[in-house]
C-alpha cells in the first residue's frame, strides 16, 4: 500500500514548516503551501490523500479549500487547524463532510500525527460505507444483463446502466468486432464521446495503455483534449479484455459536475466484467441458435427428399398400374382394325377395349381413394371370369413369345368378394412373371 500523502495549506510558514517536518518524521509523504490559491491549483492537477489546512487565511478561508478539493477530488480525506476552536466552527466542519479538526498550537507532535492518522480512517470507513451503498444496485445489473440473448441488444443496455449507475450522460461502448482488426468500433453511445474518426487513434491507444494500469481516473482537461472541448470535465475508461472479447467502455461528466472517484472507478470495473460474461453469454446463445437453424434445415431438407424419392415410387406405381389396361386396349385396336377381321370378332375387340377403358377409369378412381380410405367396396366376383378376361387381353402378347397358355378350372367355382381391377392386376403381374422367364424364339407352356 502507497504511504499516504498530505498537503498541507496555512498562510503562516512557521506552522506549515512543523506540520510538514512532524509528519515526514512520521513517514507521510508531505508537501506545504502558504498561498491557497497554488495550492488549489496543485489539486486540480494531482492526487492527494489528506488536506491539512488552516480555516482562518487571507483572501480564502481553510473552508473554501476544503470545498475546492472536494469537488475536484471527492475521496480526499480533510483535516483542518485552528487556534480559535468554537462549537461553531465544528457545526461547520462537519457539514463541510470534513474528517477532523485540531486546535492550535499543538502540545506535541503526536497530537498532530494522531489526528492525521484519525482523519484517514474515518474517511476510509466513509468510503467504504459508500461503496457498498453505491455497489449493491450493481447485483441487479448481472441479472439484467444475463436475460440478453441476442450480442446486438447489449451495447445500448451495457451504456444505459454505465449512465445510471455513474450518474453522468455521456457513455460508450466500443469492441472490436473481430479477431485481428486494429480498431475498436463504437457500438453505441449517449452523449458526447470519442469516436474513431476524430480521435487519432487514441481509443485503440488508450485500450492498450489502460490493460497495463487500470485503476486510472483522468481529467478531460488535462488528458484529453477533444473531449474537453466537448464540456468533458471528467473521463473513466475501462477495458474489456475476456474470453476473445475486446472492448472499451467510457463514461464522462459534463464540466461543472463533480469529477469521478475511487467508488465510480470500482463501478465501472464491475459493470465491465458482468458485461463481458454477458456478451460471452449471447454469444454462445447466439451460436446455439445457429446450430439449431443448421440442424431444422437439415431435417426439413431430409423431409423433403424423402417425399420427393415416394412421390418417385408413387408415380412409377401409377404408371405400372395405368399402362397394362392402356397396353390391352392398344391391342384390341390394332386387330379391330384388320381388314380381314369378321365383323363379329372386331365387335368382340371393341368390346374388350371398351372394358380395358373401364377397368382405366376404375384404376384411377382407386388411385384417388387412396387419399380417402374406406370408399371402395368389394363385390361377389367370379375368378374364372377375370381370369379369361385376363388372358383375353393378353392373347397377342403371348403368342409373339410363344407362350401357350392352358387354363383347368372347376367347373363350379365359388365366388369370392375381392374387387375386381385389383384381381386384374394380380392375374395380370403373375402373367407378366411367366412370360419374363420365357427364352426368345421357344414355345412354353404355362
Amino acid at each position: 500500500m502507497a504511504t499516504p500523502f498530505i498537503l498541507i495549506v496555512d498562510d503562516e510558514p512557521g506552522i506549515a514548516k512543523l506540520c510538514e517536518r512532524l509528519l515526514t518524521k512520521a513517514g507521510f509523504r508531505t508537501l506545504s503551501f502558504t498561498d491557497p490559491k497554488k495550492a488549489m491549483n496543485y489539486l486540480r492537477k494531482e492526487r492527494v490523500d489528506l488536506l491539512l489546512v488552516d480555516i482562518r487565511m487571507p483572501e480564502i478561508d481553510g473552508f473554501g479549500v476544503v470545498t475546492f478539493s472536494k469537488e475536484h477530488q471527492p475521496d480526499i480525506a480533510t483535516l483542518i487547524m485552528t487556534g480559535f476552536g468554537t462549537v461553531e466552527t465544528a457545526i461547520k466542519a462537519l457539514r463541510k463532510g470534513v474528517d477532523g479538526l485540531i486546535l492550535k498550537p499543538f502540545e506535541d507532535g503526536n497530537e498532530l500525527v494522531e489526528a492525521a492518522i484519525q482523519a484517514l480512517a474515518d474517511n476510509q470507513r466513509k468510503r467504504d460505507a459508500a461503496h457498498t451503498e453505491a455497489l449493491r444496485p450493481l447485483f441487479d445489473v448481472t441479472e439484467a444483463f444475463l436475460t440478453v440473448t441476442h450480442p446486438e441488444r447489449l451495447p445500448e443496455l451495457i451504456v444505459d446502466a454505465i449512465c445510471t449507475h455513474l450518474r453522468c450522460e455521456n457513455a460508450a461502448y466500443y469492441q472490436r468486432l473481430k479477431e485481428g482488426d486494429e480498431e475498436l468500433t463504437l457500438l453505441f453511445k449517449r452523449g458526447q464521446v470519442q469516436k474513431e474518426s476524430d480521435a487519432g487513434g487514441d481509443i485503440d491507444k488508450m485500450f492498450i495503455e489502460l490493460e497495463e494500469d487500470r485503476a486510472l481516473i483522468r481529467s478531460a482537461e488535462t488528458e484529453y483534449p477533444g473531449l474537453y472541448e466537448k464540456e468533458i470535465g471528467s473521463a473513466l475508461f475501462m477495458p474489456i479484455n475476456h474470453s476473445g472479447i475486446q472492448g472499451l467502455l467510457y463514461a464522462g461528466r459534463d464540466i461543472g459536475q463533480s469529477s469521478f472517484r475511487e467508488i465510480d472507478l470500482d463501478t465501472l470495473l464491475i459493470l465491465s466484467r458482468q458485461a463481458a460474461v454477458a456478451i460471452e453469454n449471447a454469444t454462445l446463445y447466439a451460436e446455439l441458435r445457429a446450430y439449431v437453424k443448421q440442424v431444422e434445415d437439415s431435417q426439413k431438407a431430409l423431409l423433403q427428399a424423402e417425399k420427393m424419392a415416394a412421390a418417385g415410387r408413387l408415380t412409377a406405381s401409377i404408371a405400372h398400374e395405368i399402362n397394362n389396361p392402356l397396353q390391352a386396349v392398344r391391342n384390341c385396336l390394332h386387330l379391330a382394325g384388320r381388314e380381314d377381321l369378321p365383323e363379329p370378332k372386331r365387335d368382340e375387340y371393341f368390346g374388350l377395349a371398351e372394358t380395358e377403358l373401364e377397368r382405366l377409369t376404375t384404376t384411377v378412381q382407386r388411385m384417388l381413394d387412396f387419399y380417402r380410405p374406406g370408399t371402395v367396396a368389394p363385390t361377389e366376383i367370379s375368378l374364372g371370369e377375370i381370369l379369361n378376361h385376363v388372358l383375353g387381353l393378353m392373347a397377342t402378347q403371348l403368342q409373339k413369345r410363344n407362350v401357350i397358355v392352358k387354363t383347368k378350372l372347376p367347373k363350379k367355382l365359388t365366388p369370392v368378394m375381392a374387387e375386381s381391377a385389383q384381381l386384374q392386376q394380380v392375374f395380370l403381374n403373375c402373367i407378366k412373371r411367366t412370360m419374363s422367364h420365357t427364352l426368345n424364339g421357344s414355345s412354353r407352356t404355362a
